[in-house]
């Protein structure tokens, strides 16, 4: 199993503290650009497009739509998988597979979904679209993947279902470089396992401690019964590495003060958040900075220590890091300058 390293992209701003002097708020499509291509330069494997209409943190913010985004870095880059998270509620599976299949042209074979049934109930209740209760949204994400990804693969599509009545469809030019685009799965949730234990290329784990994380991937392994299709997994964490460990909780220690600032605007994220969600409970279990798990899965620490961790993560299963930093460009430097060439020598090393 190889290993391979991702960016988020910056689509609503900074991942831990919003009011950062050293990372001023910027949500543009001309920052994504130029960390995207450079995250390619440094050699990152992969970039995370997270979708979102409005700004999840703050409404009266900027945010960066993924997928028109997402075609455009597609045409830029040469070698970075770009994976785009879709909302199924959103989007009718039949233009979305249409539109992925484009990306995919335009990326020459680098194009990847993510599915993620969505938390920011705002978003969907101020469009007029809804908020199900959250076993229905993962029903309607059933019915909406089991439509996309035939559809994905070239087949002609006939699909009675509840929520989709799909008749004799068929997308071209069907994709010239592999079966389809990669299929990543978010959710922790019970009907968020048994969906991408079914159709999920890589399963997406929030950031959490090792036992944790090796507790879900035993879980959702044993359910996959797919032949000929391996799934693959992959963390999102939240890193900060330095010299030394001393250096290193310096820093922790400077975003969770800054962070504190933010308690208004976490305080209507909690409110705006399904209380069903397990993401949220999850996140409530450890301190930490950063999205998606943050610094909980204890990437924090000299640059031998994260190096080490993340190999004890790679070899309970983890593939793919999606990994978030602050400031961003500047610390992702280091991650490739430092960190990277540490791990690849310990896994060279067995």
């Amino acid at each position: 199993m190889t290993i391979r390293f991702g960016v988020w992209a910056l689509v609503h701003g900074s991942r831990a503290a919003f009011q950062d002097p050293n990372e001023p708020f910027d949500a543009s499509w001309e920052r994504n650009r130029a960390l995207v291509l450079e995250a390619e330069r440094l050699g990152f494997d992969s970039t995370l497009v997270a979708q979102h209409t409005i700004n999840p943190h703050r409404a009266e913010t900027d945010v960066m739509e993924a997928w028109t985004a997402s075609a455009a870095l597609a045409a830029l880059t040469e070698k970075i998988e770009i994976i785009t998270a879709i909302k199924p509620y959103l989007y009718h599976p039949v233009p979305l597979a249409k539109m992925a299949l484009q990306i995919e042209l335009i990326s020459r074979g680098r194009f990847a979904i993510n599915l993620v049934n969505a938390w920011n109930k705002p978003e969907l209740e101020k469009a007029g679209i809804g908020f199900p209760e959250h076993d229905e949204r993962y029903d309607y994400g059933r019915e909406w993947i089991s439509v996309l990804e035939p559809l994905l693969r070239g087949e002609s599509v006939t699909f009675k279902g509840v929520n989709f009545d799909v008749r004799d469809y068929m997308l071209r030019p069907a994709d010239p470089y592999r079966a389809r685009p990669r299929i990543y799965v978010g959710g922790e949730s019970e009907p968020a396992r048994a969906l991408v234990a079914d159709w999920g290329d890589v399963w997406f784990i929030n950031g959490q401690p090792l036992a944790d994380v090796k507790a879900l991937i035993d879980d959702v392994a044993s359910r996959h019964r797919r032949w000929g299709r391996p799934l693959r997994f992959g963390l999102s964490a939240f890193v900060i590495a330095r010299d030394t460990a001393h250096e290193a909780t310096e820093h922790l220690d400077y975003l969770f003060d800054l962070a504190t600032k933010d308690a208004a605007v976490r305080a209507v994220q909690r409110a705006n958040t399904d209380p069903k969600s397990v993401m949220a409970a999850t996140m409530a279990k450890t301190p930490r900075v950063g999205s998606n798990g943050g610094t909980a899965a204890e990437l924090v620490g000299d640059y031998d220590t994260v190096a080490e961790r993340i190999v004890a993560f790679h070899r309970i299963g983890i593939e793919t890091f999606m990994l978030q930093y602050q400031p961003f460009e500047a610390e992702m430097r280091r991650f490739a300058a430092e960190v990277m060439p540490r791990v690849r020598r310990l896994i060279a090393l067995g």
